[in-house]
């Protein structure tokens, strides 16, 4: 048994001794180009600048300038897009505005946050939110509700003096969203998501000629609309908590079984 315990600690202290080499050992990530975030906005919805979730993509305009910028996002997500203006030193008084679109260009409402806001004079920045509801994986024809596909962006203000037109300014965009899971899960799913059949890039095919493409980005295992999420594994155990109940429920009312036959004249 001694034998065995000290083998034991030996081993365990040449695990830990090794752990930390070997983890120094490791190559580091290089950094990539691709992973760089954008620097500029698109004008229109047709050149709005591609982000990724999690980037902080920045652009400098003037007032007066619409900028514009699109993301993806799947069944279940909760964006959030979050915009930061910076204003000059010196401005009148300022409203600001940030839209969100869907893939078929409809204005998307937000649950909750500070879509437009005024810039009192001499505010050096100003800062915008908007938070949609869960993304949904079908919708009937005429509803209005968010599905999967490409998303817009649109950063602009909506009053200003005529002297403060065109004066320089810089912006910063972000969006994240939480998975919102079974929760917001729906029976049924698009064919295709909901992305710009004009694409910013095109693939070549063999004859040479280009062929647009739904999107030049999303997720690494493509888009998760379907019929499956974790609303079936919640579905599945409450059907077994419900069968448990019925058995019991049983057991505690049959009582001892056929009651005594008396026999007669007794």
């Amino acid at each position: 048994m001694r034998i065995t315990r000290i083998l034991g600690a030996a081993l365990l202290a040449l695990g830990l001794a090794a752990g930390p080499a070997a983890a120094d050992s490791s190559p580091s990530p290089s950094a990539s180009g691709d992973d760089k975030a954008p620097t500029q906005a698109g004008t229109s919805f047709r050149t709005a600048t591609e982000i990724e979730q999690g980037q902080r993509a920045t652009a400098s305009g003037s007032t007066g300038d619409y900028l514009y910028w699109s993301f993806p996002a799947d069944t279940g997500q909760r964006p959030t897009v979050e915009a930061t203006v910076k204003l000059p030193e010196t401005h009148g008084s300022q409203t600001w505005q940030l839209d969100v679109y869907d893939g078929l260009r409809r204005r998307q409402a937000c649950q909750y946050g500070a879509q437009s806001r005024t810039a009192a004079q001499g505010t050096s920045s100003i800062e915008l939110a908007c938070v949609l509801r869960t993304v949904r994986g079908w919708s009937e024809p005429w509803a209005n509700d968010p599905l999967p596909g490409t998303y817009y962006v649109r950063l602009t203000v909506l009053d200003l003096g005529s002297s403060d037109l065109g004066l320089p300014v810089s912006a910063e965009v972000r969006v994240d969203s939480e998975d919102i899971g079974g929760a917001a899960a729906v029976d049924g799913s698009l064919g295709k998501p909901l992305v710009p059949g004009i694409a910013v890039k095109a693939d070549e095919e063999k004859d040479g000629s280009k062929a647009a493409v739904l999107s030049s980005f999303g997720s690494d295992d493509g888009w998760s609309s379907g019929w499956w999420s974790d609303r079936w594994v919640w579905t599945g155990i409450g059907a077994v908590l419900a069968a448990l109940a019925g058995i019991g429920g049983y057991a505690l009312t049959r009582g001892s079984g056929r009651p005594t036959r008396v026999p007669p004249g007794a």
